[in-house]
């Protein structure tokens, strides 16, 4: 019989230096899977509440799932959960690359970690041992250095290296963690939570082979794939995440300008087509995946290496058109100072547009930025504010707390120009033109989120052909991406449900539904083929619903309510330019959408889980 999970949970306890393993029974992975789900069940039974976010009752948790480690396209991901820095309320963030497999291969399907150790350190697991090494030689060294130092150190190349980088240490809000340089836990700022607690790194290596129950069904499943996936004609595959620049341009939701605008008259200059015919050196992937979406890009007079990877559409709106900057090379050179520095790129772009424009509106000088002329399409100044907020030096002090904060400082309006919902800054992904994200990143317990579900373009080609992937949830008939009437809730409710369950077994949303061919009929057969359970697709959904329920359990008992569950203002103001001109959010639709969305959920008016929804999801022990 084949061996998909461990059983074994890793207990570190940083304050006192103990390691200790716990083993975990067959209905605690069954319940809840692996990744988020796992790590909030920890944090609400074990998390003090109200726990100093930087302090030693915080507990920082890394999570696989009972897929992990299987040689399966998409099957990499793993979860980082801890009580955000940037929010106050639940953080947890999604990576894929190469440690989340690497750890079930060292033997251990998840770490807890707590307490603050009185120095620096790292955590070394090596084919099931483990132990904590001093740090105190890569505290203060940019990514790359401390990647090549504990390769050398370790005596192992293929070492896995998991890292929190200078803006961590300086616990600006929206550090980051990174794995292999290039595979980020970008949001929530548990950078800083790992800064905090003065661990700098875990590496990881191990050789146990994760081998699925039953091999037949498990091959079947990876046969069908590799018939079904078209990897020369995925625009994914092809152009990464950027390919989509021009599409958002003809739709006009490109963020520009601090989302002002939806089109930016340079958009051609910064798109994935462009960056596959100029700079790209190379399609980098994450484990056994064949989609390899992953960008690889150098700039040699810029000093822009691969061994950073390349930016991924996010970086590119977040430092690219929402700044007014056109130029590939320079988004490429943001993209490595983010880095270097281990910071949210998403949340590093919104923090220097919101700089951008309180300069524009006066409310920032020159005397306020150390003589930085803070103008739309100023690459230099973004790329100082960068060092500046990852050293928390200057101005960039004030913009390493974020933007809710940064705004509550300097008042005098500026609160307008601050995109940020529950503290954290908005995703480069358009509301008034996709208005599924109203409620996302409104209800989303990390804050703006948009990967929450699929957008709503996809929602236009429902219909009850084979070839909507989506119509086994029954949704079956288009629904116009401008719509948020319940029709368009309905559809959100849904397939959030099918992204949820992506979350909690580690699985790729550009491998699955409706960005690729992954079914979610074939996801199941896969999940049963590796743990020789007899699953079917509606328990799956319930853990993803189980999930989103659990986060958002979390959020009230540390003070967030209905009232948090709000957007921007600028949402509700017209767009300036482009198809959509003049086009805003509609306050009064947006709450009854939201309202309607808490029904669905079966939470109350005040977005509390209803005593009925906890038992029948079996969380009455998380009141």
């Amino acid at each position: 019989m084949g061996k998909p999970f461990h059983h074994k949970m890793l207990r570190v306890d940083l304050s006192t230096g103990e390691i200790r393993t716990e083993h975990l029974p067959d209905n605690v992975y069954r319940k809840y899977l692996g990744g988020g789900a796992l790590a909030s069940y920890f944090l609400l039974r074990e998390q003090t509440p109200g726990a100093d976010p930087y302090g030693p009752d915080n507990h920082l948790i890394f999570m696989t799932s009972v897929m992990n480690g299987t040689t399966f396209s998409g099957a990499n991901r793993y979860t980082a959960a801890a009580r955000s820095p940037l929010t106050g309320g639940y953080g947890e963030s999604e990576a894929g690359g190469y440690w989340g497999p690497e750890l079930k291969a060292a033997g251990f399907d998840g770490i807890v970690v707590r307490g603050v150790s009185p120095r620096p350190v790292y955590l070394w697991i090596n084919d099931g041992e483990v132990e904590l090494r001093d740090a105190s030689h890569l505290w203060g060294r940019e990514a790359l250095e401390v990647q090549e130092t504990l390769e050398q150190e370790l005596g192992d190349k293929r070492v896995r290296v998991l890292q929190t980088g200078i803006a961590g240490e300086n616990r600006v809000r929206f550090a980051a963690i990174v794995n292999q340089l290039k595979h980020f836990h970008g949001r929530c700022g548990l950078g800083a939570v790992m800064g905090a607690k003065q661990l700098k790194a875990i590496a990881c290596r191990g050789h146990a082979k994760i081998d699925p129950v039953d091999r037949d069904a498990w091959k079947q499943v990876i046969q069908w794939f590799r018939e079904n996936y078209d990897r020369d004609h995925d625009a994914m595959h092809l152009y990464g995440t950027s390919r989509a620049v021009p599409a958002l341009q003809a739709d006009g939701i490109l963020p520009t300008r601090n989302f002002r605008r939806g089109q930016f008259e340079l958009y051609n200059n910064i798109s994935g087509q462009t960056m596959a015919r100029t700079i790209l050196t190379n399609t980098g992937t994450c484990f056994a995946c064949a989609v390899a979406c992953k960008r690889e890009v150098e700039v040699p007079e810029l000093g822009v290496t691969p061994r950073y990877g390349g930016p991924e559409y996010e970086t590119i709106g977040a430092t690219g058109s929402l700044l007014g900057i056109g130029d590939l090379k320079q988004v490429a050179l943001a993209n490595q100072l983010t880095g270097v520095y281990v910071l949210d790129s998403i949340s590093t772009g919104v923090a220097i547009a919101f700089a951008f424009e309180c300069y524009e509106h006066g409310i920032l000088t020159k005397e306020d930025t150390g003589g930085l002329e803070l103008t739309w399409g100023n690459a230099e100044a973004a790329q100082k504010l960068i060092h500046l907020i990852a050293r928390r030096e200057g101005i960039g002090d004030l913009l390493a707390e974020g933007v809710a904060r940064a705004a509550q400082k300097l008042g005098r309006g500026s609160e307008r120009f601050a995109l940020h919902v529950k503290g954290q800054e908005l995703p480069m992904h358009e509301p008034r033109g996709k208005r599924s994200l109203a409620i996302a990143y409104a209800t989303s317990p990390t804050g703006a989120d948009h990967m929450e579900a699929p957008h709503d373009p996809m929602y236009e080609a429902f219909g009850v052909s084979e070839l909507n992937p989506l119509s086994v949830l029954g949704l079956i008939e288009p629904v116009n991406r401008l719509d948020l009437g319940p029709r368009k809730v309905r559809a959100y409710y849904y397939c959030q449900r099918v992204w949820s369950l992506y979350n909690q077994i580690g699985m790729c949303d550009f491998v699955g539904v409706p960005l690729n061919p992954l079914r979610v009929e074939k996801l199941n057969e896969y999940v049963n083929a590796v743990t020789g359970w007899h699953t079917s697709l509606w328990e799956l959904l319930k853990v993803g619903e189980r999930a989103d329920t659990m986060a958002r359990l979390f959020n009230l008992r540390e003070g967030l309510t209905a009232a948090d569950d709000r957007l921007p203002d600028r949402m509700f103001e017209p767009l300036e330019n482009g198809p959509l001109e003049g086009q805003a959010l509609d306050r009064d639709e947006v709450q009854r959408a939201i309202t309607l969305y808490y029904q669905m959920m079966g939470w109350d008016e005040q977005g509390r889980p209803t005593p009925a929804k906890l038992a029948e999801l079996d969380l009455e022990w998380a009141r």
